[in-house]
């Protein structure tokens, strides 16, 4: 699994004008999924984001997870997080799952993320055309693959 994770000040995700999401101090994390992802790589990267020290403490200092700040969070499933682009100018998508092995794992992720903040998250639609607003706070952009867990 590979996500982009973004600490805002408010988000939310429409899908043909209707709002779908909305939040406000938070993180909105973009996820894509590959064939090669497990249950495993759900609990490890919800693990690893609601405990990514981010947010500023008192001193103004990024040392509060999301759980410490009692955040929120949207999760948008992003096939092209998994382009590959070494030929050519038209990215392929191949190593991006399809919905039958995607979808699942994509709302196991959200399950997941659900239980280790203990809250609700918002969510898009899968395979929708969404339009994702945001406010970068910070900006504050981080990149976690699981498949290379650094």
């Amino acid at each position: 699994m590979r996500a982009v994770i973004q600490r805002v000040s408010k988000a939310s995700v429409t899908v043909n004008k209707d709002l779908v999401s909305e939040i406000a101090t938070g993180l909105l994390i973009l996820i894509g999924i590959e064939d090669a992802d497990s249950v495993d790589d759900v609990k490890w990267l919800s693990n690893k984001i609601v405990n990514l020290r981010i947010f500023n403490d008192e001193d103004g200092v990024m040392n509060n997870s999301l759980l410490a700040v009692n955040g929120d969070a949207i999760v948008v499933s992003q096939f092209t997080l998994h382009a590959s682009t070494k030929k050519g100018n038209r990215p392929s998508y191949l190593k991006a799952s399809k919905p039958a092995l995607a979808v699942p794992l994509y709302e196991s992720f959200i399950a997941q993320i659900e239980q280790d903040l203990k809250k609700k998250v918002g969510n898009g639609v899968f395979g929708a055309d969404m339009k994702v607003d945001l406010l970068n706070d910070g900006p504050v952009t981080i990149i976690i693959d699981t498949k290379n867990r650094e």
